[in-house]
Order: structure tokens, then sequence, then C-alpha cells
């Protein structure tokens, strides 16, 4: 299981709108030895599927083999015959499942079609990794939302930026490896309008060789005013703006090849709930919060962020840029009682700078349920 999580993991960000699925077969070999036979991934896009592509690679040694499988193979009938019919054809064994998928057009069919041809089915398996890797599509199947990353560079006296505005390198060459390869395991990327002013940036994987996993990247911008000359719309991946709905400005924006998403305001803004109902519908699972004070200050306060990347430099603000001016920051769930809820995941050096990673309490757990994982035990333990 731990080679199927790392398979998926390679796919982060490439299968949306579907989750990203590691599978592994596994042959018995000559006496307690074990051949692994088939590996698999879900593809760009969402298809093949991670069993098929497995199940295709195995050929004839799959029959008798056992599967491992990071979400519980699909049983029904999209653009493409159920996962569940493949392991069956290709005579599977026994099959291994990390968690129950949720979506209703699953939800414990897929083990329960298994079971009924007789294969052997063992659900929970390093549950609460699997749960954590499809978080995003867990959350937008059942909070209608996708998974959400805050990333944050902060000075040594804990400013993000300085009052003039202009763009300063907080963090250094290590660090920002370190976030293109976060974008690279996202759907998306979501800045406000003020970032795209004052930094101009294009919001891209710009790591040696991975330009193509670049996320799609989304402005928030309630009056529609970037301009239509803004870098990320030269060329890259598609650029989606969120704004108000029908505003004049926005045909400009069209012209320039972004693709506008209107959303209700709600007091000239739209609220940060409604943006990711909105991008949960358009298929976006994983998203990377990167703005300004801002907009980090709403999704923080919205109570809708799952991770939260601190990357620290160790040095204070007017040593980085004197010109900056005074700095400011936000306010932190971990230094702010009042919004607490997170707890320390990993804590890290990276060059001279240091990275915290707060997830929210219990949000493994959380996940797991969400998953339908109690419900599918439970139906086994029904049926004795």
């Amino acid at each position: 299981m731990r080679i199927a999580l790392r398979l998926a993991r390679r796919n982060l960000g490439r299968a949306w709108p579907n989750p990203a699925v590691g599978a592994v077969l596994v042959a018995p070999g000559d006496g307690a030895a074990a051949d692994i036979v088939g590996l698999g991934a879900t593809a760009a896009g969402g298809r093949p599927h991670a069993e098929r592509i497995a199940v295709d690679m195995a050929g004839e040694r799959a029959r008798g083999a056992t599967c491992y499988v990071t979400l519980e193979p699909c049983a029904h009938h999209g653009r493409t015959p159920p996962c569940s019919d493949a392991l069956i054809e290709a005579g599977i064994a026994r099959v291994v499942v990390a968690i129950a998928d949720p979506d209703p057009r699953v939800g414990g069919q897929g083990i329960a079609v298994l079971r009924a041809h007789g294969i052997a089915v063992t659900c929970g398996v390093m549950a609460q990794d699997a749960a954590l890797l499809n978080g995003g599509h867990i959350l937008r199947v059942r909070e209608g939302r996708p998974f959400v990353t805050l990333k944050l560079a902060l000075t040594a006296d804990g400013f993000i930026a300085g009052a003039n505005h202009g763009q300063i390198a907080i963090t250094g060459e290590e660090t920002r490896t370190y976030v293109h390869m976060m974008r690279a395991r996202h759907d998306a990327i979501l800045v406000g309008r003020g970032t795209v002013a004052a930094d101009d940036p294009d919001l891209t994987c710009r790591l040696p060789g991975m330009a193509e996993l670049s996320p799609l990247r989304v402005v928030l911008d309630s009056g529609h005013a970037m301009a239509p000359e803004a870098a990320m719309l030269r060329d890259g991946p598609p650029v989606w703006v969120i704004g108000a709905q029908d505003c004049a400005k926005a045909a400009a924006l069209e012209a320039a090849g972004a693709r506008i998403l209107p959303v209700a305001a709600s007091g000239g803004r739209p609220a940060v709930a409604a943006v990711l109902q909105r991008l949960a519908a358009e298929g976006i699972t994983r998203l990377m919060v990167e703005g300004g004070g801002e907009v980090a200050g709403s999704f923080l306060s919205s109570g809708l962020v799952d991770e939260i990347v601190l990357a620290r430099a160790p040095r204070r603000l007017a040593a980085i840029a004197p010109q900056a001016g005074p700095g400011y920051g936000v306010v932190l769930p971990h230094e702010d009682a009042a919004a607490g809820g997170y707890e320390q995941n990993d804590r890290f050096a990276c060059g001279g700078d240091e990275i915290t990673v707060l997830r929210r309490r219990g949000l493994c757990a959380h996940l797991v349920a969400l998953s339908g994982m109690d419900e599918v035990r439970s139906l086994k333990a029904e049926s004795g």
C-alpha cells in the first residue's frame, strides 16, 4: 500500500476532476516471496484509472494476484467501464482497499461487487494516509469544496510584505523550489488581484522539465480590474477570474484569454465559501492559496483552510528589503487561541529558511469518516 500511495502522489494536480489513485498488483512467488506484476496511477485528466493500467501491465500474471489500491474501485459506467469489472475479468483473487469512495455512484458498491464475485476484500489499510491524499476528492464530494492549502512566506519578525507593496523575495532559492513543487501537486493556485497588480506573477511551476505540471491559475477580482496585459494571460495554463456578476469590464479579460466565473458577492466581494463551491463545481479538488495578506486573512477567517505551509526566513523585513516600509502580516491560527484548531504536522529546514506545516486538528480522521469507511465496515459486519 505504501507503494500504491507513492504512485498516486506522483499524479496529484494532474488527475482532476478525478482522484489521484495508485494501484499495485502482487502475484504469489516461490515460497514467501511475491512479485509485483502491475503498477498504475490515475492518468492525467482522470483516465485511464489506476487499476486498469496495473491490470494491463500485468496481463496474464494478474490472475490470482492481490491488488492494493488507495481508493475503492469504481462500480459505475462512465467514460470507461468500471474498475471493479476489470479486476474481476483479470482474475484478481484479493483486493486490499485503503479507503472507501464517497462518490454516491460508488459508495461501497465497488467493494460489494468484488465480494459478490468471490474476491476477498480487506478495507482500511493505511486509511488515514489515503484519506489525506484523497482529501480533495472527499471534500469535493461530501462538502462541495476543494482541499485548501494556504502558503505564506514570513520574515523573522512575522511580516509577509511591506507597506510599499513592492515585490519582495522573502525566502531563499531552496524554499522557492519547494513552493514550485507544491504548485505542481495542486489543481489550481489562487491569488487576489492585488498580487497580480503588485507582482505581475506567472504562477507557473518553473522547475526544469516541469512546466506542464503548472496548475490552473485563479484570480479573485471582484470588479474585473485585472490588466488584460498581465503576464499570466500571455501564456501558460488557463486563467480563471472570479468576480461579481454582470461586470462590464469582464469582456476585456475574456478577450485576453481569461475565463470569467461570476460568483454572487457579499459586501461587494465573493465570500470564500462561495468561491470554493464554484471551483469544486468546475472539478477542482486541490487548491493552493498564495495571495497577499487580504486574501490570506479572508481564507483563514473563513475556517475553510485545511493546511497551512509557513516558510520563515531567518532575517527581519528591514534587513531583507529596507525600502519596503512598515511591515504587515496576518493573524495565524497557532498564534491566536480564538482562531485555533490547527496542529503542527511537520517542521524542517529548507536552505536557510524553516518550513512549518500546520494541519486542521483531527483532519485525517474526519476525512476517513467522510469517505464512508465506517459504513463499509458496518456492511461487512452485517453480512457476517
